[in-house]
């Protein structure tokens, strides 16, 4: 604590900017080496949107060559959702006992293995084995990015590298379309096949580059490598300062005596496990249960509201808005892909500066009226009996529009938020949760889109659809506090008062202000960091579960 409080001395209030708590920096700094992290992690994600936009192009051509009905078609368009959750129920344990690099190395060999076997399928049992496979590493994949990228992340830049996953995601989108494109012109039974097929590249050139990452210095801690942990954290924070204070968080975390410094060290002894799960389900803090609500609701709204039956099928709602040439759908739907990665840069590089609520609570409200339009558009495309240019420009303009209004907002705050409201013993657990119910909202949607359009009308499946959002906006609103510029661990305290904690983030401020004013030696990091006076409230009730 003496340590804490010396580097503190000959701070002015103004200047004491170094590692952001409550407010971020005006011009955060790109740590380099952490960027380079991040980028490399998060290009597992690729792997999951590779699949998701080349089976967009692909289904039609394999409904075709295979003679299945629709039910089977959206049967193998979104099981692979359900078959992640095998991989991310394992991905908490095995990166735990592995470590994060060689889990996401695992993750690429896997999806390696399903995407060849997916290219050389004869028959509709052998690809659906093939998405099997495919679909363990993508829950590996899904589930590791964002942790590992969160633990390597400092304050500063957290949500702009979070949200990598993201963002790979929507390349591997992008990248799908534009396979869809290129083979389209092949026979039919060749060109689907190697749609499939070429998603085994770039996991090989991911398994490799994966190597070449430093470990997450949490999980080289709680295997009491202090020394290789502060290696890296010298290297992955924005000044030595910050990679001291982060240090000594993750080792109170971790149950590690603050003066124990040698570089390898005993661990008090964990489970594997059953007390994380105990401690979610039996004996939940408040401060747990609003953290398990927020981090398992974001994850079920971001896929409840009907993203991937527009970016699995969005060929077929262009064919039902009133394009027939198979090109022209094809590169309406690259369009798509191309509007949802560019939108997604948009956000990236705001998060760390406008914050995660406003950027969310925007994006929400453009879905809502976005899927509104789409609604009332196809609805009476529905209805006409003639061509209607300006209703099919409508629709066209509504899918643009929506996946443009997600991938600003509830698209990659999902994996950021999600991956750094976790405290360390509980992370890996608990972001294993969050993907399991965003995978399994996924494979619902993407399972019954067809029936459900067909039972309902297409325009009543996004007014449904809008319902949901409607929904997500007042959970998002009243439940989820702002996590912009805090450390990993200081930001629980904002949680366990549920619809109260603008009351939290109040007294909080006013704390920061009166230590900004000379009273810095209470505060233990001397820029926002709670402690002192706040320690002997809410954060006394809440911290508990950290240790």
């Amino acid at each position: 604590m003496a340590d804490r409080k010396s580097r503190e001395n000959g701070f002015s209030g103004q200047s004491q900017t170094r590692i952001p708590a409550f407010d971020p920096p005006q011009k955060p700094k790109r740590n380099k080496f952490a960027f380079a992290c991040a980028f490399l992690a998060s290009m597992t994600s690729i792997l999951l949107g590779y699949d998701i936009g080349v089976m967009s192009g692909a289904g039609p051509y394999i409904q075709d060559d295979l003679k299945i009905s629709d039910v089977k078609l959206e049967i193998l368009m979104g099981i692979l959702n359900v078959y992640s959750l095998l991989g991310s129920a394992a991905a908490g344990r095995t990166s735990d006992w592995i470590g994060r690099r060689y889990t996401i190395v695992l993750a690429s060999v896997i999806f390696f293995a399903g995407a060849i076997l997916m290219g050389f399928a004869p028959n509709y049992a052998f690809l659906m084995f093939g998405r099997f496979i495919a679909g363990i590493g993508v829950g590996f994949a899904l589930m590791i990015a964002p942790v590992y990228t969160a633990e390597v992340s400092p304050a500063s830049s957290r949500g702009f590298l979070t949200s990598f996953p993201e963002v790979f995601i929507n390349a591997g989108i992008l990248l799908g379309y534009i396979s869809n494109y290129a083979f389209s012109k092949l026979r039919l039974n060749l060109g689907w096949r190697l749609m499939l097929g070429v998603g085994a590249i770039p996991a090989v050139f991911l398994a490799l580059g994966v190597l070449a990452m430093p470990e997450s210095p949490r999980w080289l801690v709680l295997q009491g490598r202090l020394g290789d942990a502060k290696r890296v954290l010298d290297k992955t924070s924005d000044s030595k300062e910050e990679a001291q204070l982060r240090l000594a968080d993750i080792k109170e975390a971790a149950g590690i005596p603050e003066e124990c410094n040698d570089d390898v060290v005993t661990v008090p002894k964990r489970s594997h496990g059953e007390d994380v799960w105990k401690e979610f389900f039996l004996h939940p803090t408040p401060a747990v249960r609003h953290i398990l609500i927020a981090g398992i609701g974001i994850h079920f709204f971001q896929q409840g509201s009907g993203i991937d039956a527009v970016v699995l099928y969005s060929p077929k709602i262009f064919a039902k808005a009133g394009i027939t040439n198979t090109d022209y759908k094809l590169l309406a739907t690259v369009a798509v892909g191309f509007v949802k990665t560019i939108f997604i840069l948009v956000a990236t590089f705001h998060l760390d500066r406008i914050g995660r609520r406003p950027l969310l609570l925007t994006s929400v409200g453009g879905m809502i009226v976005s899927l509104a339009t789409l609604g009332i558009s196809l609805t009476i495309i529905d209805q006409s009996k003639k061509k209607l240019m300006w209703a099919l420009a409508l629709a066209i303009f509504s899918v643009l529009s929506y996946v443009a209004t997600f991938s600003i907002g509830l698209g990659p705050i999902t994996w950021v938020y999600s991956s750094e409201i976790f405290p360390l013993r509980l992370r890996a657990q608990g972001t294993s949760m969050g993907v399991a119910v965003n995978r399994v909202v996924s494979g619902i949607i993407s399972m019954t889109f067809l029936s459900f359009s067909k039972a309902i009308t297409i325009g009543g499946a996004f007014f449904f659809y809008m319902g949901v959002a409607m929904v997500a906006w007042v959970f998002f609103y009243t439940l989820l506090p702002e996590t912009q510029g805090k450390t990993l661990e200081e930001m629980q305290v904002l949680f366990g008062t549920f619809f109260n904690w603008r009351a939290t983030m109040r007294e909080l401020k006013k704390n920061e202000r009166v230590d900004g004013n000379g009273n810095g030696a209470r505060n233990g990091t001397g820029n926002g960091t709670v402690a002192g006076q706040i320690q002997l409230g809410a954060y006394e009730n809440n911290i508990s579960f950290l240790t």
